[in-house]
C-alpha cells in the first residue's frame, strides 16, 4: 500500500462513525420496537431522535431508524423482533414487554430498553451494573415506587379504605408491583383487591366488576395499559374510580394522577447508551440505570368530575396540574 493511500485510510478510521457513514456505504441501523402505538408515545420517541441528533445521529443521513411499534399488542412483539433482525439492524431500542421478546431472537445484535419495569426480575440482564450478554438499559422501578403511589391516592382520599389494583396478570413486572401495593396497604390498614386482566378485552370487564368494591383504583405500570388508557380511563370515570397510574401519558389522557419516572429523560438516556454502541461500547459493560427524575402529575379535571376536593398540600407537590 502507497504511503498516501495509508495515511488516508487510518485517517478515515479515526473519524466517528456519523462522519464516515456520510462518506458513503450502509448507513448503521437502529431497530426501534415500541410497545405502544406510534401517536403514543410520539413524546419518547421524538426525545431518543433529538438527542440522538444532539450526539450526531441524524435519521436517513448518518444512521437510519427502522420503526416497528406494536400497538398495544404484546403477541406482536415476537414478529416485530425477527423483522428487525432480519434487517440485520445494529442495535435495537425497545421499551415493556418487548425487550424479552427482542432478546429471545437475538443473543448477539445489542439492545437497548429505555424503558423496563423490572429488568432484573424479568431476566433481561444477569445484573444491574454489569449486565453481561447484548442487553443494557434504564429501569423504571415501578415496584419500588408503589408505596409512593399508594401514599398519593390516600392524599387524595382521606378515607380511603380500599383500593382496587389492575394488573396484567401476563406480565411478571406487574405481579411484583402488584405485591408491593398489597404489603404496602397492609401495613396502613387498608384493603386490596385485584381486577385481573389478560388481554385488551378484559378491561372494562375487570374494571366494571369493581364498581362498588372499592374506593380508587392502582393501575400498574404496563405498556400495555398505557397503549389502552383511553379505556381504562373512560371505565374507571364511569364506575365513579379516581385513579393513580406509573405513567404520566394516562394522567394526561384523563386519569386523575400518575407518579412515574420522566419517560422523555429515559429516552434521551437510552439515545447516549445507543450512541455509545454503535461507536463500539458492549451493551455487557453498560450497567443499567436507574431513573433521577420523578413526576407528579395531577388532572384536576378528572378529580372535579369525580366530586373530589383535593388538598393545596397534594395540589403543592404536583410537578404538573391539568386545570
Amino acid at each position: 500500500m502507497k504511503r498516501r493511500e495509508f495515511i488516508a485510510g487510518a485517517a478515515a478510521a479515526s473519524w466517528p462513525w456519523p462522519t464516515r457513514a456520510q462518506q458513503g456505504g450502509k448507513l448503521p441501523t437502529i431497530g426501534f420496537l415500541g410497545a405502544s402505538a406510534a401517536a403514543t408515545q410520539a413524546q419518547w420517541t421524538a426525545a431518543f431522535v433529538q438527542r440522538l441528533g444532539e450526539l450526531g445521529w441524524t435519521d436517513g443521513r448518518t444512521v437510519a431508524i427502522q420503526y416497528r411499534f406494536a400497538e398495544g399488542r404484546n403477541e406482536r412483539f415476537a414478529e416485530l423482533a425477527a423483522e428487525l433482525v432480519g434487517l440485520k439492524v445494529d442495535v435495537i431500542l425497545t421499551d415493556g414487554g418487548a425487550t424479552l421478546a427482542a432478546k429471545n431472537v437475538t443473543s448477539t445484535i445489542p439492545i437497548v430498553f429505555a424503558v423496563a419495569a423490572d429488568p432484573l426480575g424479568a431476566g433481561y440482564v444477569s445484573s444491574l451494573s454489569r449486565p453481561g450478554g447484548n442487553v443494557t438499559g434504564s429501569s423504571v422501578q415501578a415496584a419500588d415506587t408503589a408505596t409512593k403511589r399508594l401514599s398519593l391516592l390516600q392524599e387524595a382520599i382521606p378515607n380511603l379504605r380500599r383500593v382496587a389494583i389492575l394488573v396484567n396478570v401476563n406480565y411478571p413486572a406487574a405481579i411484583k408491583e402488584t405485591s408491593e401495593v398489597e404489603n404496602a396497604a397492609r401495613e396502613i390498614k387498608i384493603e386490596t383487591i385485584r381486577g385481573e386482566v389478560r388481554r385488551v378485552e378484559d378491561i372494562a370487564s375487570a374494571i366494571e366488576g369493581l364498581k362498588g368494591r372499592a374506593d380508587a383504583l392502582y393501575v400498574c405500570t404496563d405498556s400495555f395499559f398505557n397503549s389502552n388508557r383511553q379505556i381504562i380511563n373512560s371505565t374507571a370515570l364511569a364506575a365513579n374510580l379516581p385513579t393513580i397510574h406509573g405513567i404520566r401519558a394516562t394522567a394526561e389522557g384523563g386519569g386523575m394522577m400518575s407518579y412515574s419516572a420522566n419517560f422523555p429523560a429515559l429516552f434521551r438516556r437510552a439515545a447516549e447508551k445507543v450512541d455509545k454502541i454503535l461507536r463500539g461500547a458492549k451493551p455487557g459493560d453498560l450497567p443499567v440505570e436507574q431513573p433521577t427524575q420523578f413526576d407528579l402529575m395531577i388532572n384536576m379535571k378528572t378529580a372535579a368530575t369525580l366530586g373530589l376536593t383535593l388538598s393545596p398540600t397534594l395540589i403543592g407537590l404536583a410537578d404538573e396540574v391539568i386545570e
